[in-house]
């Protein structure tokens, strides 16, 4: 079953923080990451390409396919610093209606792709650029950071990073990640009360125990 338009649009408003923990602290990308335009957030299901190394011939061929909603998420068998990503492939999954763009590799064309606004993320930051010459797979599981992306996995996207919510859980993690807010809501007014969170989370319990 396919995430909502709904759905999509309270995950990304929660945030990756709060999706990861929701969802047992499983599924999250373990890199450093350049978010390339600051202070952009997104949720979206996973269009996954494996490129061969060093080449972007199957980034060009995912955008005859890339949905409206989508997350591009870009990889090659080792995550080197080679841009698969600059400007006018950005242009193309802007054009399509792409939600934003996970790249496990680099990216080029900085000042350009800040300017268009496409929420993107990358690894690298590199002018080198990729060949076009050898076919890769589309719309398979990749693996970025540690993390196990299958296609139409949901992404959380934003400063904090990336969180990874498995296709079939989407509904589950939800739900857990607004009761989570509201749980948050209900102590960040406790602590701004004076409450300490030593006291109400049983800390100083666990501290006085160990001496």
């Amino acid at each position: 079953m396919s995430a909502t338009a709904q759905q999509l649009e309270q995950l990304r408003r929660l945030g990756s923080a709060t999706v990861y923990e929701a969802g047992g602290r499983g599924g999250y990308v373990d890199v450093e990451l350049h978010q390339i335009v600051p202070g952009s957030r997104a949720a979206g299901p996973a269009r996954t390409v494996l490129c061969a190394q060093d080449d972007n011939l199957m980034v060009h061929a995912a955008m005859a396919e890339v949905e409206p909603g989508e997350v591009l998420v870009l990889t090659m068998p080792q995550p080197r610093a080679v841009a698969l990503v600059g400007d006018l492939l950005a242009t193309q999954a802007q054009a399509a209606g792409a939600a934003a763009i996970l790249v496990d590799a680099s990216v080029r064309d900085v000042e350009e792709l800040v300017q268009m606004g496409l929420p993107i993320w990358a690894r690298h930051v590199r002018v080198k650029g990729a060949e076009k010459a050898t076919a890769g797979e589309l719309n398979v599981p990749v693996s970025v950071g540690g993390a196990t992306i299958n296609p139409g996995d949901v992404l959380v996207l934003d400063a904090d990073g990336v969180a990874v919510v498995p296709r079939l859980r989407v509904g589950e993690v939800l739900e857990a990640a607004l009761a989570r807010e509201a749980k948050e809501q209900l102590k960040r007014e406790r602590l701004q009360a004076g409450a300490k969170s030593y006291e109400l989370d049983g800390l100083r319990a666990i501290v006085e125990a160990q001496r």
